[in-house]
């Protein structure tokens, strides 16, 4: 059993990394093999609309056909028995590199088929449990108020179709920078950001483990 965890923070080893290899310890508690996945040392495009995953009678496989250094990536997590996605929020979405990353793999998993009742044809028949951890600066309660779980639970729904299933763990109110005496931002207290980092962080990272353990036990149940 194996699964891959897939940064997409610009940051290595921050707080979207360190979550995300929480999670993999929690796979790798239960027997998963594991593997982190740097996405941004990775040149690659976004869909370039080429729709060779969309031809009458094509054999993609629901893989993305266009090859640049993202499609090793592709192959791993597509190959993998469970994978999660990890992304800082920059303006209520997912990175850029992120957003990228999800056309290219989600749009050849799609189809522009529905069956006779109606309903979306799939590429894959089998689940292949997934997540989506984002991490954020502002606060859970104004996560909350400027409905953030709206703005980013489309990719997350959208997974879930065509995966078999999806959860999402928000991680907020993150620790930003290494000194903040060096930024302008006097609207952020050093002193709160510092206990919140303490007091909080451990519970992200707990609930990550256990995030990683439940799908690699899901990712069993399914193989079997």
């Amino acid at each position: 059993m194996r699964i891959v965890a897939v940064n997409g923070s610009p940051r290595k080893g921050w707080n979207t990394e360190k979550i995300l290899q929480r999670a993999l310890d929690g796979a790798q508690s239960v027997g998963a093999e594991v593997e982190m996945l740097q996405l941004y040392a990775q040149p690659f495009k976004g869909c370039i609309s080429c729709f060779a995953c969309k031809r009458k009678g094509n054999s993609t496989g629901g893989m993305c056909t266009f090859r640049d250094a993202l499609t090793p990536l592709l192959e791993k997590v597509r190959t993998a028995d469970a994978f999660i996605i990890g992304s800082p929020v920059y303006f209520g979405a997912p990175t850029g590199m992120v957003r990228s990353f999800l056309e290219r793999l989600m749009f050849p998993v799609d189809t522009y088929l529905v069956d006779g009742e109606g309903k979306r044809v799939k590429v894959l028949h089998d689940t292949t449990p997934s997540a989506i951890i984002y991490t954020m600066n502002c606060p859970d309660w104004l996560m909350r108020q400027v409905d953030y779980p709206k703005l980013l639970g489309s990719s997350a729904e959208e997974m879930a179709r065509l995966f078999g299933y999806c959860e999402t763990l928000y991680a907020c109110d993150t620790y930003q920078f290494s000194d903040y005496d060096r930024y302008d931002c006097n609207m952020f207290s050093k002193e709160d950001k510092a206990r919140q980092r303490d007091t909080h962080l451990p519970i992200d990272l707990q609930n990550a483990f256990e995030l990683g353990r439940r799908l690699a036990i899901m990712a069993e149940e399914a193989s079997t």
